[in-house]
């Protein structure tokens, strides 16, 4: 009792420690917490710069194999193509005398079919003259405009090439391009070397198809060199034919290169050992349109931009253009689902919450309930102090014959009576809420009649009224009387009595002394309403009439006599029979309760 007491009164020595370890726990799970989500950060800043890398190195390809098609076409063109119309081979001459020395010229087909990505085809000379296949001078130009209809063509073409004399780094064009395989003829290039020349090829970007297409442009290249010589040797003493010289000829592979903001393409050609750079002026706009919608799928806000000579190339540098890759912020993957670590966190924090509301609640109602039993005590000990001192006085008075008048000696025997019935009706209530607490049932349920079982209880519950002057007023209609019951009798008399008890004690200054019990039934169940002509129940203590210990030594001393324990023991026995005890309001003046029984079968 002094522990019970002792924490009910310094409460707040409670309250200090929970939340000191509330804020441990909160503190801790905190901590937890911004340290998982760091790692869940970092975690996913990985996760995305992986998939950007992937998304890079996937759009990096995607755009070298776009090219492809493009550099493998200018690889492959051969070095005559160059010339806006070249001679065709000494065999197909045998076919017309009258053309003699002059021979058949054949266009070239960047003259009558021009590339869509190329502005302009261009070759530099050893005498450092830019020309183009689609800007013929002299006789080729006539023959250009007279027999194909391009005198638009070329006079346009003629213009960019001017541009292209500016634009053309002449003198810087030899480093840009260094000598190579392209000073060996095809048909002098030993097996070894022909392999390095492929190895070189694909370390330029360009796949093995390119390299099937370069195989076979350069066994073309020695077939035709044997034909040739072949035709020569066969005509050797024909007067009116003479046969020239095979040309030694070797091609190098395209490169692109940027001249301030123009980007070219070009190769070196060696052709009876001199040095030519051949290549094309490249729409890099269109180009660069093209490449970004092969990737727009994957990285949506990239940006090509061009690399300059000086510049280094790293892992985001096209093989096939002097071009870096900048992917933007647009590409970066960010997805809207939350991540397993944070739905753990989450799920952590709840059930944290969980744990410390409810901890929370259980000790705001252990101490709650501490406190209601130290009021309890209280309410007992100031309970039990009346009929004690009462027991005392009368007791000395009659033990010392201080009481000779008999009426007053009757007077005081019955007063010891009611004191012993009052007390022993206090005792039978806290055994009976201590066997519920303990989880015992109330006893055994029997068959009974309702009638049957209120001519049981109904002398006692009179009884009661009677010692407060007041009448008890039983209806129980016949179909309510003949309700078979399968109940515990004793608990349902304790329940009615409890309600009569309260009637007597709280209704004693009522005009009207009467105590209405009526039995009702319906539904599968009997219902049995005890009203009262008393003052009533106010809206603040009906919320606690069913709690029990609600009562404390100043509301006892304040009120009936009582400890607050009956009507939460009389609802907690009728539950226990399969029924239920209602606060059924005011009535038309006093307070009604509701006592529900199921009827049997």
């Amino acid at each position: 009792k002094f522990s019970v007491r002792r924490s009910c009164m310094r409460p707040w020595k409670t309250i200090a420690v929970f939340s000191v370890c509330l804020a441990v726990v909160l503190a801790a799970t905190g901590w937890i917490s911004l340290t998982v989500l760091r790692l869940d950060r970092l975690q996913s800043e990985a996760k995305d710069r992986a998939a950007m890398e992937e998304s890079i190195r996937l759009a990096l390809w995607r755009m070298d194999a776009a090219m492809t098609p493009l550099l493998a076409r200018e690889n492959a063109r051969p070095y005559f193509h160059y010339s806006a119309f070249y001679p065709a081979e000494r065999a197909y001459n045998m076919m017309f005398d009258e053309l003699g020395e002059k021979g058949v010229l054949l266009p070239s087909p960047l003259l009558t079919a021009p590339t869509p990505e190329a502005l302009l085809h261009f070759q530099l000379g050893p005498d450092g003259l830019v020309t183009s296949p689609q800007a013929p001078v002299g006789r080729m130009r006539a023959i250009a405009e007279s027999q194909y209809g391009l005198g638009g063509r070329i006079r346009d073409c003629e213009a960019i090439l001017a541009e292209v004399r500016e634009k053309l780094p002449v003198t810087i064009l030899a480093k840009l391009i260094p000598e190579n395989d392209a000073d060996k003829t095809d048909s002098q290039m030993p097996r070894n070397e022909i392999l390095a020349a492929q190895q070189q090829t694909v370390q330029q970007g360009i796949d093995n198809q390119q390299l099937e297409q370069r195989q076979v442009a350069m066994n073309v290249s020695e077939m035709n060199a044997r034909i040739s010589q072949q035709a020569a040797n066969a005509s050797a003493g024909a007067p009116q034919v003479r046969s020239r010289p095979l040309h030694a000829v070797g091609e190098g592979v395209m490169q692109a290169f940027w001249a301030g903001d123009t980007l070219f393409l070009a190769r070196r050609v060696s052709v009876n050992r001199q040095s030519y750079f051949q290549g094309c002026w490249l729409l890099w706009p269109a180009l660069k349109r093209q490449l970004l919608d092969q990737v727009g799928d994957l990285l949506p806000g990239a940006e090509l931009v061009p690399l300059p000579a000086a510049g280094t190339p790293d892992a985001r540098t096209l093989a096939s253009l002097p071009v870096r890759l900048v992917p933007g912020s647009a590409g970066i993957s960010r997805n809207g689902r939350i991540s397993p670590a944070k739905w753990s966190l989450m799920a952590v924090w709840l059930c944290v919450l969980l744990a410390v509301g409810s901890f929370a609640v259980l000790l705001a109602e252990t101490l709650q309930l501490s406190e209601r039993r130290a009021d309890f005590v209280s309410a007992v000990t100031h309970e039990l102090r009346t009929p004690l001192t009462t027991f005392r006085m009368y007791a000395d008075m009659l033990e010392s014959g201080m009481v000779n008048d008999e009426a007053k000696r009757g007077e005081y025997l019955r007063a010891l009576v009611a004191e012993a019935d009052r007390l022993s009706h206090l005792v039978r209530n806290v055994l009976a809420y201590s066997r519920l607490e303990k989880g015992k049932a109330p006893g055994c349920n029997k068959a009974v009649r309702a009638d049957d079982l209120l001519k049981r209880i109904q002398p006692r519950l009179a009884q009661r009224a009677e010692q407060a002057g007041m009448a008890l007023v039983v209806e129980c209609p016949a179909d309510a009387a003949a309700a078979p019951l399968k109940t515990d009798a004793d608990a349902v008399e304790q329940i009615l009595f409890n309600l009569v008890d309260n009637a007597c004690k709280y209704a004693a200054s009522a005009t009207d002394r009467r105590i209405n019990i009526e039995f009702i039934r319906g539904g599968g169940q009997l219902s049995a309403v005890d009203r009262d002509q008393g003052p009533g129940i106010g809206k603040e203590d009906a919320r606690t009439l069913f709690r029990a210990f609600s009562k404390s030594a100043q509301k006892a001393a304040n009120s009936a006599p009582g400890v607050g324990l009956g009507l939460a023991l009389s609802r907690r026995l009728a539950r226990r029979l399969g029924g239920d005890l209602r606060f059924a309001g005011p009535a038309r003046e006093g307070a009604s309760f509701e006592l529900i029984l199921p009827v049997a079968g």
